[in-house]
């Protein structure tokens, strides 16, 4: 059983839209900029992957990560055929924080803000007369956790379509954190080098749209299958067989064997243990096909960007089996020992011919979670 994706909508450090990221990804550009919403002189980092949507530079404004929503499902929508009006569409959103800036910038700065909003259900209702809405708070994996729903849902034949997205802005108190315990500046994001220092934060939204069925519109690919856990190893750090266990249940319920895999979107935080973990359950799984698939990843281009960071992944994913075009990992001087026994794709971008897709997704406190998708063929 898979379900057809027949709309996408993304945006963000590194573009407006799916196309101009991939574009950007492709082309190795970062988003990597200077501070413009928080005060410089309390920080010892000095840079972040945001979206540049504030009116004024250095003011920063409540909203934005529903912001990023709406435009991120609108775009999907439309692109679907399915318009404004979404009443008979269930929205299921992943994210980290969902409006926490808001909330800081409410307590401290007084600013217009009601409690309601926390929520994306009320702007979602408003703009798109969505009724049915989930929210996934369930740290980095959170908006693939979304789309294990959805495809229960469409399975169930409950409906005709369903949105899955996810979005995230960067608040303040966690960029304090990170810049707290990391005690020298990462400088740059460089998932699976040796000398990688840490993560750094970004922001983004991405939707896609799923189908029962296709009728004549685009299909982009089609979801076979998302396998998740919660091994509930560590807080924060992620535990090597917790990652293996949800990858092999992801190829199990998507009836593909580990030689069938031709991409693999890798999590990639730029953090020495979770890129190490990764990469280890990645060649515990493949084993003696461990150089099978291709792999890559996007954080050195647009930062972490949380609950959003699943979607984008899968977006990426799909754009990349449908031009057969890989983009690279960047930021990567010296690959280390683990990830060089595979295909990495780093430096610049490489054609291949891609079937079948699995994205990673793993999160604080072990929420691991896998996607399958297949080319739309």
């Amino acid at each position: 059983m898979s379900w057809p994706i027949v709309g996408i909508g993304a945006l963000a450090s590194i573009g407006r839209d799916p196309e101009e990221i991939f574009e950007s990804l492709c082309g190795g550009h970062s988003g990597l900029a200077p501070l413009r919403g928080f005060d410089k002189e309390k920080f010892k980092a000095g840079h972040l992957f945001e979206i540049d949507n504030r009116a004024e530079p250095g003011v920063d404004t409540p909203g934005r990560a529903t912001e990023f929503l709406l435009d991120a499902v609108g775009q999907a929508a439309r692109d679907a055929g399915l318009g404004e009006d979404l009443s008979e569409v269930p929205v299921l959103i992943g994210t980290g924080l969902r409006e926490m800036r808001s909330l800081e910038l409410w307590w401290r700065d007084g600013a217009d803000f009601a409690a309601e909003q926390l929520h994306f259900g009320p702007a979602l209702r408003a703009r798109f007369g969505a009724a049915d809405t989930h929210t996934f708070s369930n740290a980095c994996s959170a908006s693939l956790y979304a789309l294990a729903l959805a495809f229960d849902q469409l399975q169930s034949g409950s409906v005709e379509h369903v949105i899955v997205a996810g979005a995230d802005s960067i608040t303040e108190s966690m960029f304090g954190l990170t810049d707290a315990f990391q005690l020298e500046p990462p400088g740059r994001l460089r998932p699976f080098d040796v000398d990688r220092k840490g993560t750094i934060l970004g922001e983004g939204a991405g939707a896609i749209v799923l189908g029962r069925t296709p009728g004549d519109r685009k299909v982009y690919g089609r979801v076979r299958s998302v396998g998740m856990n919660c091994d509930a190893h560590h807080t924060t750090a992620p535990d090597q067989s917790g990652v293996a266990t949800a990858i092999r249940q992801a190829h199990t319920r998507a009836g593909v064997k580990p030689a069938d895999v031709d991409l693999v979107m890798l999590h990639g935080t730029g953090t020495p243990l979770n890129d190490e973990v990764e990469v280890r359950a990645m060649r515990e799984v493949f084993g003696e096909h461990e150089n099978v698939p291709l792999v890559t990843a996007i954080k050195s281009m647009t930062g972490h960007t949380a609950g959003s960071a699943g979607v984008l992944s899968l977006i990426t994913a799909l754009l990349a089996m449908a031009g057969g075009r890989i983009p690279p990992v960047t930021e990567l001087d010296e690959p280390t020992e683990n990830i060089s026994a595979m295909r990495l794709v780093h430096t610049t971008p490489v054609r291949a011919d891609v079937g079948v897709a699995q994205i990673n997704g793993f999160g604080f406190g072990g929420l691991n979670a896998v996607a399958i998708v297949e080319a739309a063929r």
